[in-house]
């Protein structure tokens, strides 16, 4: 990889650099993205450690709960054990290299910060609810024997391969492969698979348990939707320097993934739900599912897939005011409490 200036010869004149033109600029000033800069402020913001989450409080909750709900839990535990660690492959071994704007790395080196947090927290989660060690072994390895994960994990790999052997951005089709993947972790995985485990969460607070585990799932929550944002960013950046690349062949492209991506979460929700768990259907967490994915597809300029609405009620109790607002006040609970704002247009 070369390092490069702001210019590149790219049909016989200098033109301005694009976003994914290959090389590493290391020219800070002039910014060429300055909300990419705001975006790594925003995050420093919302800074938050593994240690101020209580899990311990959850321990008699664990002890309430159904067989069927005992079984939703340790799905999702074990989903939570590879997750967050998936998107760090991805970020490191495709991301960083080809989005060439110095202060855009710098977002993306706060979000695999952000990443190893969410690691630990869930690793922390599975010491704390899983006391038996073969059962936390087995949980680590859930990515390869437990199906309906195995599944999601294979459509993450999948795309993290799809481009894992490009070292330039030289070409059209280069570009559009790499702009799949961006689209694919933002919208999909985090956007889509990582919402899904945010509503079991909070359905489960709405019952009244595991309020620690919900505490931490608003931190996670928060960072999420900023690598959301971000990934956005740089979508409509490229959309506004190479429009070329967004054809309808990509847009069906795009659809197919979330479409692919509503079934793969579908059949985990028929494995977290299928023993019955009072209160929350799969039918629900289907539509539920849509419904995000067509929240995605709007982001993206698309036309919605789906046209579900939201079903699952209780998801618009839990603490959306909290949620949304929390960079417009200091948080005492943070170690970073620091006065601003920022804007979310993610629903759950």
């Amino acid at each position: 990889m070369t390092t490069t200036d702001q210019t590149t010869p790219r049909t016989g004149t200098e033109t301005p650099r694009m976003l994914l033109d290959p090389g590493m600029n290391l020219t800070l000033r002039p910014m060429r993205y300055p909300h990419f800069y705001e975006r790594y402020r925003d995050a420093i913001k919302n800074t938050w450690t593994v240690e101020e989450v209580d899990l311990h409080s959850d321990l008699k909750d664990l002890q309430k709960l159904s067989a069927a709900e005992r079984h939703l839990v340790s799905r999702l535990v074990a989903f939570f054990a590879t997750g967050d660690t998936i998107v760090a492959n991805n970020l490191v071994l495709n991301l960083y290299q080809h989005i060439n704007s110095p202060e855009g790395r710098l977002y993306l080196s706060r979000q695999l910060f952000e990443e190893a947090v969410h690691v630990q927290f869930y690793l922390t989660l599975l010491d704390t609810y899983v006391p038996d060690e073969t059962e936390r072994h087995e949980a680590f390895a859930a990515v390869d024997n437990i199906p309906s994960i195995k599944h999601k994990a294979d459509f993450c790999f999948r795309w993290i391969d799809s481009v894992f052997d490009l070292d330039e951005l030289g070409s059209r089709d280069d570009r559009r492969a790499f702009l799949l993947n961006l689209i694919c972790f933002a919208a999909v995985i985090e956007g889509l698979f990582f919402y899904g485990a945010f509503a079991y969460v909070y359905f489960l607070r709405s019952r009244g348990l595991l309020n620690g585990l919900a505490s931490g799932t608003n931190w996670v929550f928060r960072d999420e939707s900023m690598h959301m944002a971000f990934a956005f960013d740089v979508v409509d950046v490229v959309r506004e320097e190479e429009p070329e690349l967004f054809d309808d062949e990509l847009a069906e492209q795009v659809r197919q993934m979330l479409v692919e991506g509503v079934e793969a979460e579908t059949q985990f929700a028929a494995d977290l739900l299928g023993q019955g768990v009072a209160g929350l259907s799969i039918d629900d967490m289907r539509s539920y599912l849509e419904h995000v994915a067509d929240r995605r597809m709007q982001r993206l300029g698309l036309p919605v897939i789906h046209g579900s609405a939201n079903p699952l009620a209780f998801m618009e109790l839990q603490d959306v005011q909290e949620l949304s607002n929390f960079f417009e006040r200091r948080v005492s609970a943070y170690q970073v409490g620091v006065s601003g704002s920022v804007g979310f247009d993610e629903e759950f």
